[in-house]
């Protein structure tokens, strides 16, 4: 079973949003360096950021880039490829393909036969 791993907030305003989430939920909020992207932890981490927490995920702070801009959920999968096949043999869409993110893994993004658009991210493999 491929759970929710990671949430998005787009947001407006970073300076408000952070103090809004850091304020009101005791987030620790990290900027990424040389991005506009701010990672949320949302729960304690291990040496490798990851939540100590059962059932808890992290997420990030992320610029609003339209005003359809939604707040987003990523699904960890072994294999993006593999799973953007699939969706598309079910009706799905596929909005973003394969994309590197760094030295961490890769995400895509996809449209349900809903309508709704998700996430999916895929882990780096160790070498």
């Amino acid at each position: 079973m491929d759970s929710v791993v990671h949430f998005e907030i787009p947001v407006d305003d970073m300076k408000r949003a952070k103090e809004f989430y850091t304020e009101v939920f005791d987030w620790q909020l990290d900027d990424m360096p040389g991005t506009e992207y701010v990672m949320a932890y949302t729960a304690p981490v291990d040496e490798n950021r990851m939540p100590t927490k059962p059932g808890a995920i992290n997420g990030g702070l992320t610029p609003r880039t339209t005003k359809e801009t939604k707040f987003m959920n990523y699904i960890g999968v072994d294999s993006i490829d593999e799973y953007l096949r699939m969706i598309e043999k079910h009706r799905g869409e596929v909005v973003l393909a394969k994309t590197p993110m760094g030295e961490w893994g890769s995400y895509a993004q996809f449209k349900d036969p809903e309508g709704n658009v998700i996430g999916l991210w895929e882990n780096a493999q160790a070498s």
